[in-house]
């Protein structure tokens, strides 16, 4: 017989395998793939990334790490979900420069990369919210990834989503 928080943990943790696999077949808005994601459901990776919020929230007087950290202590895993940066090779200008090479020459991120990050964690947060688990989206959870170095080393933009199978969404209502 199994408990309801012990089959709330693994059902968390099974929401989060849908959710990888929902932003892997997310469109992508060139048929490229270029997404990388992780679910985070070990306490050590999981603290080091809350450690890493909170020196963040310290160096950048940036409170909404702190606020974003204590809120995600208690969540049974984390899904991160980054983007590899590389140019679109369409001479859009929609990173502000007239050519992919005048861009390739910055340490700028190509605007189609980030549309694919934003339909790939939507997909994913979409499908948490089909299972009735809460989530809520946060750049913090991927700057912090990011800074620890977790995705490969073409990853320049993350975001990550906390899930949680409680009585109240903590991700909500936060001080």
């Amino acid at each position: 017989m199994k408990k309801s928080d012990e089959l709330e943990h693994e059902g968390a943790i099974e929401v989060a395998r849908h959710m990888a696999v929902a932003a892997r077949t997310a469109p992508k808005t060139r048929g490229i793939d270029n997404i990388e994601a992780f679910a985070i459901d070990d306490n050590a990776t999981k603290k080091k990334i809350i450690e890493k919020m909170r020196e963040i929230s310290k160096k950048e007087n940036r409170p909404s790490f702190e606020r974003d950290a204590n809120s995600i202590e208690a969540s049974p895993v984390l899904l991160v979900i980054g983007v590899k940066s590389n140019p679109a090779g369409l001479n859009c200008g929609f990173c502000g420069y007239a050519t992919c090479e005048e861009f390739s020459k910055t340490k700028g991120i190509c605007a189609y990369n980030s549309m694919d990050l934003g339909i790939s964690i939507d997909s994913a947060a979409g499908t948490a919210n089909l299972f009735h688990t809460d989530n809520r989206i946060m750049y913090s959870i991927g700057r912090a990834c990011l800074d620890l170095k977790i995705f490969s080393q073409t990853v320049k933009q993350a975001l990550g989503i906390p899930l949680s199978v409680t009585g109240k969404n903590p991700f909500f209502d936060r001080k």
